[in-house]
């Protein structure tokens, strides 16, 4: 894993990977942009589907995932005014390492998991 590795100016080691990991890999990251990859939506839309998160967390992760640049707040010009998000081109970045997570939770998760059926 020593590929992984860079030196910064400070003398510090980094890893891309973990460093990616640490912006995206938190569960409600990835749940959002997981959604946000089919098409963008409302913060109400996103509450509704999201497995179970309330609106205090969705609100602090859109506000995060926008900080850094995945995500966009576009602001609907309809009265009452709508907000969307939609993923930016850095968040559609994201879609390959989503496909492998689903691959690979099709071959190793899914089958522990009784209740599904293929």
């Amino acid at each position: 894993m020593a590929d992984y590795a860079k030196t910064t100016t400070n003398g510090y080691t980094i890893c891309a990977a973990v460093e990616s990991a640490r912006r995206i890999g938190n569960q409600w990251r990835l749940i959002v942009i997981r959604y946000l990859l089919e098409h963008p939506m409302r913060f109400n839309e996103l509450l509704k589907i999201a497995c179970d998160i309330d609106p205090k967390t969705l609100s602090r992760v859109l506000k995060y995932l926008v900080a850094e640049k995945i995500v966009r707040r576009e602001v609907l010009g309809t009265q009452p005014f709508t907000v969307r998000y939609a993923l930016t081109d850095k968040g559609e970045q994201v879609r390959p390492i989503m496909q492998s997570l689903k691959a690979w939770g099709e071959t190793w998760v899914l089958p522990e998991i009784p209740a599904v059926q293929s």
